[in-house]
């Protein structure tokens, strides 16, 4: 059983400060975007809704992971708030005590393993390879327009992200720049 520290992390003393609820809160804000659902065929399920803030997450993550010091522990508290946010989710749809454990697992080796597949095809600026990422994670596999619309709108997210000073991010503005 491979053991992530970021999801070991739970565990610790709660971390949110208000940059990171206003961060988190953006995040969500912009994941629950109506285009993304009705034009780009999301699933409008609850995993539909988690991959969404799962890909507005890692646009943060990818932003923030050259940084440093108060960056790195700002990410860690994002991480742990959207994971937080995830087990209250769960519980409030009525999943037991004893399965939401094992569900959060889950869900984070799925935000990592999409985490990965997302860097290493935005590092190479590479639609193609982000659309085929997307279509496996996101669409079931199902390729089409509306796979291309979604990458484009990530890298697009991606380069206005780069733009933001990261000061500005950790003190809770983050703003998405590309409309959905």
């Amino acid at each position: 059983m491979d053991r992530n520290p970021m999801i070991l992390s739970l565990f610790r003393k709660n971390t949110a400060t208000e940059p990171v609820y206003a961060v988190y809160s953006a995040i969500v804000a912009q994941s629950r975007q109506p285009r993304f659902y009705a034009e780009w065929g999301v699933p409008d399920t609850v995993t539909g809704r988690f991959d969404m803030i799962s890909l507005h997450m890692a646009l943060l993550f990818r932003r923030l992971r050259a940084e440093s010091g108060e960056q790195k522990h700002f990410s860690q508290a994002v991480f742990d708030l959207f994971f937080k946010d995830m087990d209250r989710s769960l519980r409030e749809m009525g999943v037991g005590d004893l399965g939401v454990p094992k569900r959060i697992q889950k869900m984070g080796n799925i935000f990592f393993g999409l985490l990965a597949a997302m860097n290493e095809a935005m590092d190479r600026n590479d639609a193609v390879a982000l659309q085929d990422v997307l279509a496996r994670n996101i669409f079931d596999g199902a390729p089409g327009p509306h796979v291309a619309a979604l990458a484009d709108y990530l890298l697009a997210e991606d380069r206005a992200l780069a733009a933001q000073a990261a000061g500005s991010i950790t003190g809770g503005a983050l703003s998405f720049e590309v409309a959905a």
